[in-house]
C-alpha cells in the first residue's frame, strides 16, 4: 500500500500548478519562478501559490542533569543527533483579497523520540482582506498569538541557534506548539502593527505529556497551580507594536529574529494573554475545618518588549540585531513547569534534582522574566562566496514564585551565514541551573556548584 507524505502531496500540487499555469498562458522565460519555489497565478505577479521548506539537524553533547536515566540506565552525558524541525509551507493569495497559508511537519525527534514520527499540521488558515493595510479577518489552526514577538518565531530566520522557548509559555500544553483553533484579525494603521485573536484551548489531556507526565502536574497539595483538566475557556490574545524605521510583514503571524543585514527596523511592542478557569489549585476551606477546597484561576499574561536590527552599512551588510523583553506570567500560586527541548534523557533515579531528567530546567512559572539576545553580524562577503559570521549571545533571567533563587539561563553562540537563511551553520553553548529541594524548609534552590552546560551544532538548510 502506498502512502503518500506531505511532501509527495506538496510535490504533486505544484507540478500540477505548473502544468495548468502553462496551459492558460506562455510565460516569459523565468517569469514564473523568479522568486523560488513560486507559481505566479497572474501576469501582474499579484496572484500566486508558493511554497517553502526547512530543516534542522542537531548534533549535540548535553552534561545532564543529576540522576537522569536513558531508559533506566544511569547517564551522567548524552550525545545524541536529532530533528528539531522539519517543515513544509504552502500559501497562496488566491484573489486580491483571500489568503491562505498552510504548514506542516514535525518537531524533536532523536534516538529516544517514539519511532516513525508522522508529519501533522501546524498551521492552516484563511483570511479576508476587508480593507487595504488596516484590517484582515482570518480562521483557522494559527499562531496569531498575543504577549510579546517571540511567542510566535519565525523558525526560518531565528537569531540564536534556538527559539526563545520562554516566550512560549503554554508550549504544547494547552496549544499545538504555540497554534490553536480560532479567529484573528490583524492589520497596519500608519507605524502601528497590531494583532489580536480568540481561540479555543487544546484540553490538557489531549497533551502529549497528559497530567501525571513531566510537563504537566497534576493537581496536588495547597496552594499550588496546575491546569485545569476541565472544559477549557477561550483564550484572548493581543500584540501590538509601533514601528520606528522600516516596516515588517504582517503576512503571516511569526516574526523574524535577524534581517541579516537587509532592513532597520526599531520597533516597541507590548502584548496580553488571558483564559479565564484555566488553572485551579487547593486551598484550605474555611467554612469545613480540615476541609480541601478547589479554586479556578485565571491564565494571565502581559509583556514589553524593544527590537531593533539595522545595518550599519548598507553596501556591506553589516548588521547589528538587540532584543529586550519584560514578560510578566500569572499562572496561579506556585505554578512552575520543568522543560528541555528535545531531551537526551527519558527518566530519572533516586539521585534526581527539581530540574527532572536530561536537559530540562525550571523554565516557566508564575513570576516575572527578563530575556534579551544580540549579535553583530560581520560584512556578507566576509569570506567572500562562503558567507560570514554572526557572533551572538542570549540570556534569561526568571523570578518565580515557587523557587527561592532566579533561574539564569545563558547562550553564547556563532552563527555561520553561507548562503543567507538557506544554509547556516550554528554552533551554540548554553549554561543552565540545577534547582533542587531542601528536605528540611522545602525551599527550592539553586545548587550553586552544580550548573549544566550543553553544546549544539546546528545545520539549517530551507529553500
Amino acid at each position: 500500500m502506498n502512502h503518500f507524505t506531505p511532501a509527495f502531496i506538496l510535490g504533486a500540487f505544484l507540478s500540477l500548478g505548473i502544468s495548468t499555469v502553462s496551459a492558460q498562458s506562455t510565460p516569459t522565460p523565468g517569469q514564473r519562478f523568479k522568486d523560488g519555489l513560486k507559481i505566479y497565478l497572474s501576469d501582474d505577479s499579484t496572484r500566486y501559490v508558493q511554497g517553502t521548506g526547512l530543516s534542522q539537524i542537531w548534533l549535540r553533547y548535553n552534561d545532564n542533569n543529576p540522576g537522569s536515566t536513558v531508559s533506566g540506565t544511569p547517564k551522567k552525558d548524552a550525545f545524541d543527533v536529532g530533528l528539531r524541525r522539519v517543515r513544509f509551507q504552502v500559501m497562496g493569495q488566491v484573489t486580491k483579497k483571500i489568503f491562505f497559508y498552510t504548514q506542516f511537519g514535525l518537531n524533536n525527534v532523536n534516538s529516544i523520540s517514539a519511532r516513525k514520527p508522522g508529519l501533522f499540521l501546524h498551521d492552516v488558515t484563511a483570511e479576508y482582506n476587508v480593507y487595504d493595510k488596516y484590517i484582515t479577518l482570518g480562521a483557522g489552526l494559527s499562531g496569531w498569538n498575543g504577549t510579546a514577538r517571540y511567542t510566535s518565531s519565525a523558525v526560518g530566520s531565528i537569531l540564536g541557534m534556538d527559539l526563545p522557548t520562554i516566550e512560549e509559555p503554554t508550549n504544547d500544553v494547552n496549544d499545538q506548539f504555540v497554534r490553536r483553533m480560532g479567529v484573528y484579525a490583524k492589520g497596519q494603521i500608519g507605524r502601528l502593527d497590531y494583532r489580536v485573536s480568540a481561540a479555543n484551548p487544546f484540553p490538557v489531556q489531549t497533551s502529549a505529556t497528559a497530567p501525571g507526565g513531566a510537563a504537566i502536574a497534576p493537581l496536588s497539595g495547597t496552594n499550588t497551580a496546575a491546569y485545569s483538566t476541565e472544559a477549557p475557556d477561550i483564550i484572548y490574545q493581543g500584540y501590538v507594536k509601533w514601528q520606528f524605521l522600516d516596516r515588517e510583514s504582517n503576512l503571516l503571524p511569526y516574526s523574524a529574529g535577524s534581517y541579516l543585514g537587509k532592513k532597520r527596523v526599531l520597533n516597541i511592542g507590548g502584548g496580553f494573554a488571558h483564559q479565564n478557569n484555566a488553572m485551579w489549585y487547593r486551598q484550605p476551606d474555611p467554612a469545613a475545618p480540615g476541609g480541601i477546597d478547589t479554586v479556578s484561576t485565571p491564565l494571565q499574561q502581559f509583556a514589553f518588549d524593544v527590537f531593533y536590527d539595522s545595518y550599519l552599512d548598507k553596501d556591506k551588510q553589516n548588521a547589528v540585531t538587540a532584543y529586550a523583553a519584560f514578560l510578566h506570567y500569572d499562572f496561579g500560586p506556585n505554578y512552575i513547569r520543568n522543560a528541555g527541548p528535545m531531551n537526551v534523557a527519558n527518566g530519572t533515579n533516586a539521585s534526581a534534582s527539581f530540574n527532572g531528567p536530561g536537559n530540562a530546567v525550571p523554565l516557566i512559572g508564575t513570576g516575572q522574566v527578563v530575556y534579551a539576545q544580540a549579535a553583530y553580524l560581520f560584512r556578507k562577503d566576509l569570506f567572500g562566496k562562503n558567507g560570514t559570521l554572526q557572533p551572538y549571545a542570549s540570556g534569561s533571567y526568571a523570578s518565580y514564585e515557587k523557587l527561592k533563587d532566579p533561574v539564569l539561563i545563558c547562550n553564547l553562540g556563532l552563527n555561520w551565514i553561507m548562503a543567507g537563511q538557506n544554509s547556516k551553520l550554528s554552533l551554540d553553548f548554553q549554561s543552565r541551573p540545577v534547582f533542587n529541594t531542601n528536605v528540611l524548609t522545602g525551599d527550592i534552590s539553586e545548587t550553586r556548584s552544580a550548573r549544566r552546560g550543553q553544546l549544539v551544532l546546528q545545520y539549517q538548510i530551507a529553500f
